[in-house]
């Protein structure tokens, strides 16, 4: 399983929205991912993070790379885990 790629599912491990969800929706380079929650559905924003401060999941959901934030919704609903990806949140 590769851990950092496009469309993996992470838990956020360090800062302000540390133990919530998000989805991987670029690779920048071998330290840093830019992420998304979206920010409706989990309350993080689209930024750039250390890959060292994020923990990979084993759900993966098929998007393309850069996916705004409503075609990573509409994945969530498809793959059946928006649901899950809300209950976390604080």
């Amino acid at each position: 399983m590769p851990a950092i790629e496009v469309g993996r599912i992470c838990v956020k491990q360090f800062g302000r929205e540390c133990c919530r969800k998000c989805v991987i929706i670029d690779v920048m380079d071998k330290s840093f991912a830019l992420v998304t929650g979206p920010k409706k559905v989990t309350g993080i924003k689209r930024r750039r993070v250390n890959i060292n401060h994020i923990m990979p999941l084993e759900d993966k959901i098929d998007i393309k790379r850069g996916a705004s934030d409503d075609e990573v919704t509409h994945g969530l609903e498809d793959a059946g885990i928006l649901e899950e990806m809300t209950a976390d949140t604080a």
